[in-house]
């Protein structure tokens, strides 16, 4: 998953829009980085290449878990 403890140290320091990146490797991962306050996005890249997540769905799992999300 997601480095959620460097990234909590770091949203508590700055004050600009944070992209995680790297480290997700299911939909889960996403589900819980959007828990932290002061995360603004995730990214990702190998798990949609791969076919692992489909991006239509990782959109949808998120906005019935209250994440906002177009789809």
């Amino acid at each position: 998953g997601f480095d959620l403890e460097m990234l909590d140290a770091l949203a508590a320091r700055v004050h600009v829009p944070i992209i995680a990146s790297g480290g997700a490797g299911n939909r889960e991962h996403f589900a819980e980085l959007f828990t932290h306050p002061g995360i603004d996005a995730g990214l990702a890249a190998s798990i949609f290449h791969t076919g692992e997540v489909d991006i239509k769905e990782l959109k949808r799992f998120l906005r019935d878990r209250g994440v906002e999300m177009r789809l």
